[in-house]
């Protein structure tokens, strides 16, 4: 059984979609030039299919920045890029002249600095279009392996969890690169994030 029908993904999508386009615009100032994120997918699963379907088979790292935030529910949102691509967005955001090494002195101010405004921008448009209040912690950036991150989020919050996944390209200065940005929720707080989408779809006569 689906936890979201056709009508409440569209309007997490949308949601999460204004988000994005306030991430891309406060990106662009940032690096001068201009930053798309796409629209993004959104899918909700069970913990323990995070394996299969958002962590690809590869002995690469990945660098993960998280937010907890609580509010009417409480979540950990964790954005994720593989490494490499990772160090090329820190390039595109440092300027391009960097040598490797000198990236990588960067790369956590970088990652945590672009984290914050991708987070900020998505909890703030969900905040404000489904009219509540979410208060967020600092982010943490952590690198870490495939099999390090699928025990983190299978600890997170238990066997009763869900992740809200949604999937974004990122293009900046025309190099793209993809990653996931993953809402950990428990099934009390995902059942209620469903419940404050219904009320914000009644609202706009679609409920």
């Amino acid at each position: 059984m689906s936890i979201l029908n056709e009508i409440e993904r569209d309007a997490l999508t949308e949601i999460f979609n204004v988000g994005a386009g306030r991430a891309a615009q406060s990106l662009s100032e940032i690096v001068g030039d201009e930053v798309r994120l796409s629209v993004p997918s959104v899918e909700v699963l069970r913990s323990g299919a995070i394996d299969e379907q958002v962590l690809p088979r590869t002995r690469g790292r990945f660098a993960t920045v998280s937010q907890n935030f609580d509010g009417p529910f409480d979540a950990e949102a964790v954005l994720l890029f593989t490494e490499d691509r990772a160090l090329s967005i820190v390039r595109d955001m440092m300027g391009s002249q960097m040598s490797l090494d000198e990236l990588a002195e960067f790369e956590r101010e970088a990652m945590c600095e672009l984290g914050n405004i991708i987070l900020n921008a998505c909890l703030s448009a969900m905040a404000d279009m489904l009219e509540i209040t979410l208060n967020s912690s600092l982010p943490q950036y952590l690198v870490s392996s495939p099999d390090d991150i699928s025990a983190r989020l299978a600890s997170a919050q238990g066997d009763e969890s869900y992740v809200l996944v949604l999937h974004i390209d990122l293009v900046i200065e025309k190099h793209q690169t993809d990653g996931h940005l993953i809402f950990l929720l428990s099934s009390s707080s995902l059942h209620a994030l469903v419940e404050h989408v219904q009320r914000y779809l009644g609202k706009i006569g679609l409920g």
